[in-house]
């Protein structure tokens, strides 16, 4: 099992909670190479899209653990498609509901368009845009919508037919399969000239380059980066970028305490838009007025914001499952942790709220935490599934 560890140098954390509803953020699933400049999307695979058929209409993203309604619901208002998540039961379940645009975009298969998803798992249907549970900041009628052809934006809720409109929007409902947990700090100031968003697990550039290149530049720029001690930077993909936003501001669009230099402008990714002909002469970017990705021809100049980190990925054969026989006492707990009807294989990782990992080994019962602060623990137990469990420290 590899892991990176990461040194902060006068580490410096904001007070802002988030919560934190996604295990991991998925690759793109872009597998084609556009280019022979090294550091395009598919030169780095971290996270590969995996997902589960459970059989009962519903399907499992095990690498972010949510759970997703297989067939969407079809076309409606956002009024409607909010009743009808609340009022839903499938699979035996009935907390479905409407998901964030982070979690909704996180389905995106970028290597495929209309539909822009995995469709061996999920049916395609009609859809043009799907609804997420977030209005543009301050204006209640325009909502933040996935499109079949890949990209996320802020759109009028009259555009759907259902509302008078002439587009199809349709609603796809998601569950939580493990508890969401909150987190103290979305971001860290590392305090060496990078971020680490506590969310993705990833670091970021904190201060983006002044200058506007094309996407080639743009990548050779990313891979020759030195920053914070560390020259593992790359351009970041379409959904590591958008993670990045915050819907609730505009421009920016996002925490201009951790970017303050970020402005509105485009930024690129690494993600080249799949071309309908030979000629793969678009890429994705992102705008921070209000959040936007859509796509730029790559010899025209936009902004650039590096990335670095390969967050833990889980094994593709492993499922996060919510039933299960483990249990994990007491909790709250004080000083030990301990977990019945074992086989002695399992594996356990114990993380704190920023995602930080605390504990990894076998024996996690012969523990002391005694000397952990108080709050919120993840426990994750590793054998033939993966579970996690939420503990509270008193």
């Amino acid at each position: 099992m590899k892991r990176l560890i990461f040194v902060l140098i006068t580490a410096v954390s904001f007070s802002q909670s988030v919560t934190k509803s996604i295990a991991l953020l998925p690759d793109t699933g872009q597998t084609a190479s556009y280019t022979n400049t090294f550091g395009e999307d598919n030169d780095y695979s971290i996270n590969t899209p995996s997902y589960t058929n459970n059989g009962n209409g519903t399907i499992t993203d095990t690498v972010t653990g949510l759970m997703w309604q297989q067939v969407d619901g079809g076309e409606m208002t956002i009024e409607n498609a909010t009743s009808y998540c609340d009022g839903l039961v499938l699979g035996g379940f009935s907390d479905w509901r409407l998901p964030t645009p982070l979690e909704a975009f996180s389905l995106q298969i970028l290597q495929n368009n209309n539909p822009a998803m995995n469709t061996t798992y999920f049916t395609a249907s009609a859809a043009e845009y799907w609804w997420t549970s977030k209005f543009q900041a301050g204006d209640n009628t325009k909502v933040w919508c996935t499109n079949a052809g890949g990209g996320i934006g802020n759109h009028p809720k009259s555009e759907t037919i259902s509302a008078g409109g002439t587009k199809r929007f349709h609603v796809r409902a998601v569950r939580d399969m493990v508890p969401s947990i909150v987190l103290a700090n979305h971001f860290t100031d590392n305090g060496d000239g990078t971020i680490t968003d506590n969310l993705t697990q990833l670091t970021w550039q904190k201060v983006p380059n002044a200058s506007a290149m094309t996407w080639e530049q743009a990548l050779t720029y990313a891979e020759g980066l030195t920053l914070g001690s560390t020259s593992d930077w790359r351009l970041p993909n379409i959904k590591e970028l958008q993670s990045l936003n915050d819907e609730s501001v505009t421009n920016p669009s996002v925490n201009t305490a951790f970017f303050g230099s970020i402005g509105v402008k485009n930024y690129w990714s690494s993600t080249t838009l799949k071309p309908n002909t030979t000629n793969p002469s678009s890429a994705w970017y992102w705008n921070t007025q209000f959040g936007i990705t859509t796509y730029d021809v790559k010899a025209n100049s936009n902004y650039v914001i590096c990335v670095r980190g390969n967050p833990s990925t889980l094994n593709n054969a492993t499922v996060i499952q919510e039933d299960h026989s483990f249990k994990v006492f007491p909790n709250p707990f004080q000083s030990k942790i301990n977990v019945s009807n074992t086989l002695g294989n399992e594996y356990f990782e114990l993380f704190d709220e920023s995602g930080k990992q605390l504990y990894a080994g076998k024996n996690i019962s012969k523990q002391d935490f005694s000397s952990l602060a108080k709050g919120i623990y993840i426990l994750k137990i590793i054998s033939n599934i993966v579970t996690r469990s939420k503990l509270i420290k008193e």
